[in-house]
């Protein structure tokens, strides 16, 4: 590694399952193994398909195709209502399966995760062994329908568009002496982070292709988005790290010592819910997303008990509120002191790749329930989840950050 040339090193793996929860249905039922297949919330023409194998993607059936439209394209189509449990039952194989090979650095969605590679395995020999290594152990290890497409990149922006230009069961690397070149091939839709209002902005001001985007300088950049996004991506797309807002907050954390008449089980976890949306809000306005949740009690005389999991990546208060009463179940008996939470494995909003089963209302709600809060004061609204917790922890000064005004 001393010699070799740094222009051909990767630094990150991304895996990308293909036609996940079609592929799952066709592995645990062989019978659909080969055919068109659609996942649909529920039975009805007027749904949408959610995912789509590969055998109904060749009749043009793809994404939201309307479950009407889907049977006229493709009448031999078997649908299947989704089943979440199953899906998260083998997204956790495939992790599994992953994690046997090289530590996941972050799981960005059920069907997608993200490696940083280190050391000898930065050498693009040693990563595509690593590639072929991780497809033919989810084969063995998980089953055989399942395919995914692995990107190699210089950072995990640019190894996640690897990821994406060959599918299915694809393998695709961009090494940092490609660039800006390699990229041309791509549209402006191509890239995570710019959707249709983003490219018609983009084509407005006369950038209508990959060539005449990454001639821009960062400032026209920046000027073109309208945010420092644009800044941003100008470093992603030549290779660059952006590891400050990422590496410099690793988590997001409340605790709370408790008062004598709620020093039991019933008066803790009411603190801790009321920590939970705290957190969740302080998330959400620092433009995160969380991967993991933690949770710790301290007991009077005794040593410390922590929790913790895993979680799709979220902003939802209600998501963490319960994987904190799945966690507390664990608690151990004695007079709780202090409890405690910690979101983990925080992701920048521009990395976040939204789930299918993502609850865009909710989301909607969760952000006008924070802009009401943050204009009319604290807990003017509130979940139902933490009514009885309203009030119960004034805000404090910790050694590691200064709170805003705002945060109740």
């Amino acid at each position: 590694m001393a010699n070799t040339d740094i222009s051909q090193l990767v630094s990150w793996l991304y895996l990308d399952m293909n036609s996940f929860f079609a592929s799952v249905e066709q592995e645990m039922d062989p019978a659909l193994r080969g055919k068109p297949v659609a996942v649909v919330p529920l039975m009805a023409d007027s749904t949408c398909c959610i995912a789509v194998s590969y055998e109904g993607k060749a009749f043009r059936v793809k994404t939201g195709t309307l479950v009407g439209e889907a049977k006229r394209l493709c009448p031999g189509m078997k649908f299947i209502v989704g089943d979440h449990t199953n899906y998260v039952r083998y997204h956790n194989k495939i992790v599994e399966a992953v994690e046997s090979c090289v530590p996941v650095d972050s799981v960005c969605s059920i069907d997608e995760m993200a490696c940083r590679l280190t050391g000898y395995q930065r050498d693009l020999k040693a990563a595509g062994d690593l590639a072929v290594k991780i497809k033919a152990t989810i084969k063995a290890t998980v089953g055989s329908s399942l395919k995914c497409s692995i990107g190699l990149g210089p950072n995990r922006y640019l190894a996640k568009i690897a990821g994406d230009m060959k599918k299915p069961d694809g393998f695709t690397v961009i090494r940092p002496c490609d660039l800006p070149q390699i990229l041309y091939q791509l549209k402006l839709r191509d890239l995570t982070g710019v959707g249709a209002r983003t490219e018609a902005r983009l084509n407005e001001k006369g950038i209508c292709s990959m060539e005449k985007l990454l001639s821009l300088t960062p400032e026209e950049m920046r000027q073109a988005w309208g945010s420092v996004c644009g800044d941003e991506m100008w470093h992603l797309l030549r290779g660059e790290e952006l590891q400050e807002k990422a590496t410099e907050q690793k988590s997001i954390s409340h605790s709370h010592v408790l008062p004598p008449e709620l020093r039991n089980r019933a008066g803790a976890m009411r603190i801790l819910k009321k920590l939970t949306d705290k957190a969740a809000t302080r998330l959400r306005k620092e433009g995160f997303f969380a991967s993991g949740i933690q949770i710790y009690a301290r007991f009077t005389g005794q040593d410390g008990w922590q929790a913790r999991c895993n979680l799709m990546e979220t902003q939802d208060t209600l998501a963490f509120i319960h994987a904190v009463k799945t966690l507390w179940k664990e608690l151990p008996a004695g007079q709780i002191f202090a409890v405690g939470v910690a979101m983990t494995g925080l992701v920048p909003e521009a990395f976040h790749a939204p789930s299918l089963f993502e609850d865009q209302r909710r989301d909607q709600l969760t952000k006008t329930l924070d802009k009401i809060n943050e204009k009319f004061g604290k807990e003017v609204l509130h979940y139902g989840a933490t009514h009885e917790s309203a009030g119960l922890v004034p805000l404090r000064i910790a050694f590691t950050r200064i709170p805003d005004a705002d945060e109740s």
